[in-house]
């Protein structure tokens, strides 16, 4: 089937009737939450080297690295950054029973902070750090970064974000929890991601039962190969405008 463009009437038609819908979201929905993305003339990778998060150089380099990252990812968790209207239509969505997951490639915690309960961080989160030596694990706190690089409590060990970094393996647990969650879906709803980054770019195409609702400013990867209708727009705009004709079923 060629992919419809931009039909908010059946989306929201599709969405009201699904029973096991999933969302896959990317960069694109927190963007407008003023979470920058990594990727393109204004990603952090035009300003940053991506190598402070290779994990050989971060073992070399923890302090070098840790300045770096810290800037990146944990500075701006002080201005107290809000889940926007795409965040939270989903978590009202998974309220309402309709979604059943959401699969998610960001870092940044804001389907939490949504409301969302059953969220996959396929790369692993901000949130939290871990020990690389004990395993043990640190809910992020204001504080943890005054001296760097910073040291496990337990055993003495360096710590890093629990995300995943280059040259490392995605986890066992939330790949499998991903893939099950498509292959269930009657609904995978993909918002904000081009499909560039492996291997979670091809998670999407576990739905092979599903049919597929894209939001995106620009078509991806998934537009012709996967999409059956496209909404070509900012991810809150589209969840606004889908809102609206969802009014009825939505909880608050």
């Amino acid at each position: 089937m060629a992919t419809i463009f931009d039909d908010y009437d059946t989306a929201a038609r599709w969405i009201a009737g699904a029973k096991r819908a999933v969302a896959f979201t990317g960069a694109g929905i927190s963007v407008e939450s003023g979470i920058p993305t990594f990727r393109g003339p204004d990603g952090l990778w035009s300003r940053y080297d991506p190598q402070v998060l290779d994990l050989g150089y971060f073992y070399a380099h923890p302090e070098d690295s840790w300045r770096v990252i810290r800037e990146i990812f944990y500075d701006y968790m002080d201005r107290e950054l809000k889940p926007n209207a795409a965040h939270l239509l989903l978590a009202r969505l998974e309220k309402a029973g309709i979604v059943k997951g959401v699969v998610t490639q960001n870092i940044d915690g804001l389907h939490q902070k949504a409301g969302s309960r059953n969220v996959v961080e396929f790369h692993g989160t901000a949130q939290r750090l871990i020990c690389t030596q004990c395993r043990r694990k640190y809910d992020f706190r204001p504080g943890m970064l005054d001296t760097l690089p910073p040291l496990c409590e337990s055993c003495g060990g360096l710590v890093k974000p629990d995300f995943v970094f280059f040259g490392e393996g995605i986890g066992p647990e939330n790949y499998r929890k991903s893939e099950t969650l498509c292959k269930e879906a009657d609904l995978l709803i993909i918002v904000g991601t081009t499909g560039e980054v492996m291997p979670a770019s091809m998670i999407p195409f576990e739905a092979r039962e599903a049919k597929v609702i894209e939001i995106n400013p620009e078509p991806s990867r998934y537009t012709e190969e996967k999409s059956d209708i496209f909404l070509q727009e900012r991810a809150t705009v589209a969840a606004k405008e889908l809102s609206r004709r969802l009014e009825g079923i939505l909880v608050s």
